[in-house]
């Protein structure tokens, strides 16, 4: 009777300070009838909570869910439940319950954010984009969107966490785990991962298979859909510490049969001409150590370079205005809504086939891409990484070599994404919205007024190379919060099409009245038949739905490759209209302009090709599909579609050989653009 007062008083104590012991518990349990919860029931709800969000976010986001990503986001779950069930363990109850109640909130945080950017953005961020997340604040109008557009998918994505506030002391039930538990709960953990490391070295086959995506190759799309989103945010994070590049997984990076005969050319034969510079690889190889930059020089070396050719030189001494118009689509080129893009396009060079795949940093990796030919490096802003290194086959840089004047603006924020840093070291004297471009801070800003400002600044300056970033053709795409789609609304009012797609167009007529200012410009200065314009597109405008894009385009659109069909503008005025068939892409941008303009560059440390050329086109997507005249590869269905229309050779290989061949190609050209950035290759290769 004593023991039970005992427990009375200890129990009303408690009830005072909050907390009580295990022997408390039971008896407070006993008196109520109530059972003691299991040891794991912590464990399983942390489990359940983990993998319900993993699957939501699937679910929402690539569509699928009966994959081996199910399997092992679920393996990987339970490791890292393991471990969080120790951290929320090891204190008293009421401790417990606030640290695993942060954990939830964080974790809720954490998918949510990552479910609005991939709605937004169509990707993933990284480690390095959530470090400069400063910048994308900015764009806290398009992120209220994307919260309010998917508020069901984050509502649900924070069930675990609102379930716990109210049932969460129940389920907190353990006593402070013991040494001897967390030792063996830190051994279970490591023994499933390794487990899930086990499955996933059972098959390697495939470029984006869940061995090379942990321990090859950086994407985050595919990283979330065959790993989980906590497995990968660990793999990039880890990755963004120690500095990690991707690692080369094809079979040779000589690329096999595609090494030319250039280098042994027959005597009796016609000489040819190659767009190569005065670089000796062998000697090179011979004075350095370091075996990662030999493996870079046997690569380059070996590398088939493009011939000179008819177009060589044609628009030599021309001034060269290249724009990267920010949305464009070939969606938005009407003859009466768009006339001046309408005339540039097919009174000039109309690529019929041309491409704009996205790249994980949208905006920066595309304008990257078109400013370089090199491909982006997973994880970073490749950009951005691009100011500390020496950048001689830029255009900026080339350009001034043979005494132009180099100029470049964005009529946005000037050190967005770090321009301010990117362009100079191109060789521009780069102007933007805060320094030194005074258009009227609007949200976007008017591409239209970006050229009234700038062109009187270089005009005279001639020959001069103007590089142009644009901003009007940004999303949202509405009327309410997009000053150039409401500044243009009356002009797209009556055309038959939702009020999203009315909206874009009315933004593509702000770049098409802008690009018709230019051309009034340069004729009026004699200049318009002495000046090369090249525009292409940063990203095709995503900020619309499909099934907006498709209003446009009048038919369903494909999303593996025609989705990111584009044009590629190449004009002059007075120059005789070319169609060209053959596939292109905006990797093709720079070494095609350097050919036309007898720059001295080299083709075999650009990933493009000079789409004029006898090479044979080449189209890479971000996901490692790509296309070729001969076919198309869908890496995600690992599906290989020959032409029909292409005539093979009798001594072709078949068609699984000749997509392992292209494929091995494009895994090269994937490490090796990550390993010019990494090491500064260009440095080493070409006099500053």
């Amino acid at each position: 009777m004593g023991i039970i007062n005992i427990n009375i008083d200890k129990y009303h104590l408690c009830l005072n300070r909050g907390e009580y012991d295990m022997e408390t518990r039971n008896f407070i349990n006993r008196r109520s009838n109530r059972k003691t919860p299991p040891r794991g029931l912590l464990f399983i709800y942390i489990l359940t909570s983990i993998f319900f969000m993993e699957t939501m976010l699937r679910l929402s986001t690539t569509g699928k869910f009966f994959s081996i990503g199910t399997v092992l986001s679920l393996i990987f779950a339970m490791s890292i439940s393991i471990f969080l069930y120790i951290i929320s363990s090891i204190f008293k109850d009421n401790i417990n319950y606030i640290i695993f109640s942060i954990i939830l909130f964080f974790l809720g945080i954490i998918f949510a954010s990552q479910l609005v950017y991939y709605k937004i953005f169509k990707t993933f961020y990284t480690a390095y984009s959530a470090g400069n997340a400063g910048q994308i604040v900015q764009f806290w109008s398009e992120a209220l969107d994307g919260v309010k557009g998917n508020i069901f998918l984050i509502l649900l994505l924070f069930i675990p966490f609102v379930l716990f506030l109210f049932k969460g002391k129940e389920i907190v039930y353990s006593s402070q785990l013991k040494i001897s538990h967390i030792v063996i709960g830190l051994a279970a953990s490591t023994l499933i991962h390794f487990m899930g490391l086990g499955i996933i070295g059972i098959n390697k086959d495939g470029e984006n298979s869940p061995y090379n995506l942990y321990h090859n190759i950086h994407y985050p799309n595919f990283s979330v859909s065959n790993l989980g989103l906590l497995t990968y945010m660990r793999l990039d994070t880890k990755r963004q510490i120690v500095g990690w590049s991707s690692i080369f997984t094809g079979d040779s990076p000589n690329m096999g049969e595609d090494i030319p005969s250039y280098q042994d050319n027959d005597e009796s034969e016609e000489e040819m001409e190659y767009n190569i510079m005065d670089i000796d690889f062998d000697e090179l190889i011979d004075s350095e150590s370091n075996e990662e930059i030999i493996e870079m020089h046997e690569y380059f070396k070996n590398v088939k370079p493009s011939e000179k050719n008819d177009y060589t030189g044609i628009y030599e001494d021309y001034n060269l205005i290249i724009l990267t118009a920010e949305g464009f689509s070939h969606l938005a080129v009407d003859k009466d809504i768009t006339p001046t893009l309408y005339k540039m396009i097919h009174e000039g060079y109309y690529f019929k086939n041309f491409y704009t795949p996205i790249w994980g940093v949208s905006t920066s990796d595309g304008e990257y891409v078109a400013n370089t030919g090199l491909i982006p490096k997973s994880g970073v802003w490749s950009f951005k990484e691009s100011s500390k290194i020496d950048m001689p086959l830029a255009m900026g840089n080339q350009l001034n070599q043979l005494g132009y004047s180099t100029r470049a603006y964005h009529n946005h924020t000037y050190d967005y994404y770090d321009r301010d840093l990117s362009h100079p070291n191109m060789g521009y004297d780069y102007k933007g919205l805060g320094n030194g471009l005074e258009v009227k801070e609007t949200w976007p800003e008017s591409d239209i007024e970006m050229m009234e400002k700038t062109i009187p600044e270089y005009i005279d300056d001639q020959p001069f190379h103007t590089y142009y970033m644009t901003v009007s053709g940004h999303m949202k795409y509405s009327f309410e919060g997009n000053y150039i789609a409401n500044k243009n609304r009356d002009l797209v009012k009556d055309l038959p099409y939702s009020n999203h797609a009315q909206a874009y167009l009315a933004t593509q007529i702000e770049l098409d009245r802008a690009l018709e200012y230019l051309l009034e410009k340069l004729e009026k200065a004699g200049i318009a038949d002495k000046t090369l314009i090249a525009l292409s597109a940063d990203h095709y405008p995503y900020g619309l739905e499909v099934e907006k894009m498709e209003e446009l385009a009048g038919k369903d659109i494909e999303e593996n490759f025609e989705l990111y069909r584009n044009a590629f503008i190449l004009y002059t005025e007075g120059m005789e209209p070319e169609t060209i068939e053959e596939p292109a892409s905006s990797l093709d941008i720079i070494p095609t302009i350097s050919n036309l303009l007898a720059i001295e560059y080299d083709s075999r440390l650009l990933m493009g090709r000079d789409l004029l050329s006898d090479t044979e086109a080449l189209i890479i997507f971000s996901n490692r599909s790509f296309i070729t005249p001969r076919g198309k590869y869908n890496s995600e269905t690992k599906t290989y579609t020959p032409n029909e229309n292409y005539e093979l050779d009798e001594d072709a290989e078949d068609d699984e050989e000749y997509r392992k061949k292209i494929s091995n190609i494009i895994n090269a050209k994937f490490f090796y653009s990550a390993k010019i950035l990494d090491r500064d290759y260009y440095s080493k290769v070409l006099d500053k």
